[in-house]
């Protein structure tokens, strides 16, 4: 029974999602204080409001807080950009390198011009000998 455990966890995807969680929490508190001590203090000197949190609506006498999930769609959009432009970028960049050119294995068909496999003799869609 412990065996079985024992071989899940050190399944090469288990551990590999739980460094993921640990590296992603840190980089969240990376982000987090990017955006709080600095975009935020800009965002301050532009607009005169270091902390969106504060700004709320009344509505029959119960605050609606707008602030704080303003403050988070900052937050994600900040996580968001500095993923794509510094992660998902340079990864599809490298792997496109790596992989080259993706090799033809298709050719159109010179009756009806739908594509069918290299090795074909006849056309899938127009039955025509190719």
């Amino acid at each position: 029974m412990f065996k079985g455990f024992r071989d899940f966890i050190l399944r090469g995807n288990v551990v590999d999602l739980a460094v993921a969680v640990i590296i992603g929490t840190a980089f969240g508190a990376v982000v987090t204080s990017l955006t709080k001590d600095i975009i935020m203090q800009f965002v301050a000197a532009i607009v005169r409001t270091p902390d969106f949190s504060g700004l709320a609506v009344g509505l029959n006498g119960t605050p609606i807080k707008y602030g704080s999930f303003l403050n988070t769609v900052i937050n994600f959009l900040i996580i968001a950009g500095v993923i794509y432009f510094f992660v998902v970028l340079p990864l599809n960049y490298l792997l496109a390198k790596v992989k080259g050119p993706a090799a033809v294995t298709t050719k159109p068909c010179p009756q009806c011009l739908g594509d069918i496999p290299l090795a074909a003799t006849r056309c899938k869609f127009c039955t025509q000998p190719v």
